[in-house]
């Protein structure tokens, strides 16, 4: 297992964690998790990399060892937050940024307003969420004011080991030894013994906004960085995103995906058998196989 190291940086006024692997001289790459996750667990896909990289993995605000944002979480804050941790850490140098889920949402969004400052794209199971109507609006503005008079909590877990039970549960793909590695750093061992997830639970409070895919698109349509796409495919995300569009073969599972991906000027696609959604520890070498040309190419 390759070593990390912890840094503590100030981001837009919160104490902000950032793991590192590798040297600082080596070219970087910015490894950006998904919901109700933290930045270790790229540890699995660092150790596949065959060349060598300065891996920066943020936890996002309120997640993992970053602080907890007492005015709530709202999306765009993603966006700028990335732009801070450019500035801090490569400046004005065109940066390398890989995604998985909502932090592949995040880097393609990202890409899209600031093209000068993206050098290549990588989205990990990050395509976007189903689209929605504006007719949509009332309902979702009426469900998060009730979730704010209900705020939302997380249970304790009775260890470590149990946190890692239910990661095993949640992806039966995972071995015991990653969902141990994972458990001590999504949870936080108590006094007690007990354990107790260390990120926000205000991260599970329902969206109040309209997800308008004609807006995603626009802004996709600015990327001017080549973009990869790596789609699992035993994921739930293609059917979640909605029908196959009209034309497509209906066996196509990633018909999906690939329409969206028409969006994107400079985009290609590749796939990952006998994988979930959580692929980066699912097959992390596959994934890294797919990914790392890709990043070194010109």
């Amino acid at each position: 297992m390759k070593a990390s190291a912890s840094h503590f940086v100030a981001i837009r006024g919160l104490r902000y964690h950032v793991r590192s692997w590798g040297g600082a001289d080596a070219p970087k790459v910015f490894m950006l998790h998904g919901w109700m996750d933290v930045g270790a667990s790229f540890q699995f896909l660092v150790d596949a990399l065959t060349r060598e990289w300065h891996v920066l993995a943020p936890d996002w605000r309120g997640f993992g060892q970053s602080e907890w944002c007492q005015d709530g979480y709202w999306f765009p804050d993603y966006l700028a937050d990335l732009e801070a941790l450019l500035d801090h850490f490569v400046g004005d140098e065109p940066a390398r940024l890989v995604g998985h889920s909502l932090g592949g949402n995040v880097v393609m969004l990202y890409a899209g307003a600031r093209p000068q400052r993206v050098a290549r794209v990588v989205s990990l199971e990050g395509f976007g969420i189903p689209a929605e109507t504006p007719d949509r609006a009332p309902a979702k503005f009426a469900k998060w004011l009730d979730a704010l008079g209900h705020p939302p909590a997380f249970r304790p877990y009775a260890d470590l080991a149990a946190v890692a039970d239910q990661l095993q549960k949640n992806n039966p793909r995972l071995p015991r030894e990653k969902a141990e590695f994972l458990a001590g750093h999504w949870a936080k061992a108590q006094p007690d013994g007990s354990a107790r997830l260390d990120s926000d639970p205000r991260h599970k409070l329902p969206s109040p906004t309209v997800y308008r895919m004609e807006e995603v698109a626009a802004v996709w349509k600015q990327i001017a960085a080549p973009v990869l796409w790596v789609a699992a495919t035993e994921s739930f995300i293609p059917k979640w995103l909605g029908t196959h569009p009209e034309g497509e073969a209906a066996t196509d599972g990633l018909a999906s995906v690939r329409a969206r991906l028409a969006h994107v000027p400079k985009g290609q696609l590749a796939s990952i058998d006998q994988a979930g959604h959580m692929l980066h520890l699912d097959r992390p070498e596959a994934v890294a196989a797919a990914i790392e040309p890709f990043l070194v190419a010109q």
